[in-house]
């Protein structure tokens, strides 16, 4: 049971092959059994996982019908669930009790689906790694001397590693499609607005946006189309209508105008990621795609605009974690400047804090304009650079990451190499736009994955290439081995 996508779960619960009962048992056993090797895990929810799916089961019983009426996930620990933990990996909020459910937990909850548990994530979402967080490193399972990439590190191990079909992820610089092509899986960062953040702790409150990852792209449209909508608790919440994603995988490919930057293949990327690029590039056009070089030539700034950006609004977010309402709170404090100097200094991680400074820093008097302004007016053209390349092509294409998964530890002492590892996921997030990664490929027996950007509200479009691609390919069919 646990090879089978969400896809093939819905059509079994549909033809009463099993039930959502028994698969959460066989489930919650094989998390119990190979999660201790990954760490990908913070809280398990066994109770509740056996309520929710008898209580779907009682659904389908009674005639109700879904894809994911009984369907098992699992939640990045960032989103608020009513009385469970909600960490966001950190120390600071590690006795935290969510009073309510984001509004994707209660949008995935209302359509059926089934919380297996909390995924293990880099603090406050802060990291490409899954080093970050309080609770330890998540390993790969490809290869557990490596990275699983992050912040949402947890979801996808456990997801590569067949512990669940499908998790929920948040992409605030790369943090899905980067993991996701680091443990072979697909991953979507939705426009900006599409889904709800209301209940998302924040990092970046401009950049972040949830959104699904699983191991197909017909997978990551069933789950899209649970996450997906207006909110009006979100002031950032876009009211547009949300099609049917699993209805327009199966489109034609004929005529698809793919675009691929000449500035993704420079010195930084690895020279064997950039052939299964153009591999996967090959095998698109003989689904009828047409491909042209374009060019983006701001993306160079990207890097450092979104470090001085991603910075300046998590200094500002996070400063309600001081040890007065909730969280974290040191022990005696003499005084309140003694209270919130050592419950932030105690309760926040090293990333966190040096973000956290940076920040600090780029927003105070005499700096604003020269970096955070500045950096604002980069995106601008950042922007502007992506809508002049849409009116030539549907779709950009490029690798997800520059290398594959580096080795535990290995970027540690040089946070900067880890930024760079971001350096072709960002520009989505500094313009708002989707992107998807797909598996692609492998280097040193390590997966790889394929980037793809669309113009806003196009996830349907990248979801079908994506879909045309696998049905094409079966680099999203490989196992880990052990798993």
């Amino acid at each position: 049971m646990h090879q089978l996508t969400l896809a093939e779960i819905a059509r079994g619960l549909a033809d009463k092959k099993f039930s959502s009962e028994e698969l959460t048992k066989v489930l919650l056993a094989r998390i119990a059994q190979l999660d201790p090797q990954l760490n990908s895990f913070i809280s398990l929810t066994e109770d509740l996982a056996l309520t929710q799916a008898k209580a779907a089961d009682a659904r389908r019983a009674n005639g109700e019908s879904g894809a994911l009426l009984g369907a098992p996930i699992a939640h990045k620990d960032l989103f608020c669930t009513q009385g469970i933990r909600t960490s966001c990996g950190s120390k600071m909020l590690d006795n935290f009790k969510a009073p309510y459910d984001a509004t994707v937990v209660a949008k995935l909850a209302a359509a059926g689906t089934v919380t297996l548990g909390k995924t293990n994530m880099d603090e406050f979402a802060m990291g490409s790694a899954n080093e970050s967080s309080w609770y330890g490193a998540v390993k790969n399972p490809w290869n557990l001397e490596h990275v699983p990439g992050g912040s949402s590190g947890g979801s996808a191990a456990a997801v590569a590693a067949r512990l669940l079909p499908a998790a929920t992820g948040t992409d605030t610089g790369g943090s899905i499609r980067q993991p996701a092509a680091l443990t072979n899986l697909t991953g979507l960062k939705p426009t900006y607005g599409r889904v709800s953040r209301w209940g998302m702790i924040a990092y970046a409150s401009s950049l972040d946006q949830g959104g699904p990852m699983a191991r197909t792209a017909e997978d990551c449209a069933i789950l899209l189309q649970g996450m997906a909508g207006f909110d009006p608790n979100d002031s950032t919440s876009i009211d547009e209508p949300v099609p049917d994603y699993s209805a327009s995988l199966n489109g034609s490919l004929q005529g698809l105008r793919i675009g691929v930057p000449k500035e993704y293949f420079s010195a930084g990327l690895d020279p064997r990621i950039a052939d299964l690029v153009m591999a996967s590039v090959e095998e698109l056009k003989k689904l009828g795609a047409v491909v042209k070089e374009i060019s983006l030539p701001n993306m160079q700034h990207a890097i450092p605009a979104y470090y001085v950006i991603a910075p300046a609004e998590a200094s500002s977010n996070l400063s309600r974690f001081d040890g007065v309402r909730f969280g974290y709170r040191c022990e005696d404090p003499k005084n309140l400047e003694d209270l919130y100097k050592r419950s932030r200094g105690e309760g926040f991680g090293t990333e966190v804090q040096r973000r956290i400074m940076v920040g600090a820093y780029a927003l105070s008097a005499g700096y604003y304009d020269a970096y955070y302004l500045k950096a604002q007016k980069i995106r601008r053209l950042i922007k502007n650079d992506f809508m002049a390349a849409f009116n030539e092509v549907d779709i950009i294409l490029g690798p997800t990451t520059p290398n594959p998964a580096w080795k535990l530890g290995a970027k540690n002492s040089d946070p900067v190499a880890a930024y760079l590892e971001d350096v072709y996921t960002i520009t989505a997030n500094l313009a708002g736009l989707p992107g998807l990664s797909m598996p692609a490929g492998f280097v040193d027996g390590l997966p790889v994955g394929v980037q793809l950007l669309a113009p806003y509200f196009q996830e349907g479009r990248l979801l079908n290439v994506a879909h045309q691609y696998q049905l094409n390919t079966d680099w999203h069919t490989r196992t880990p081995t052990g798993f």
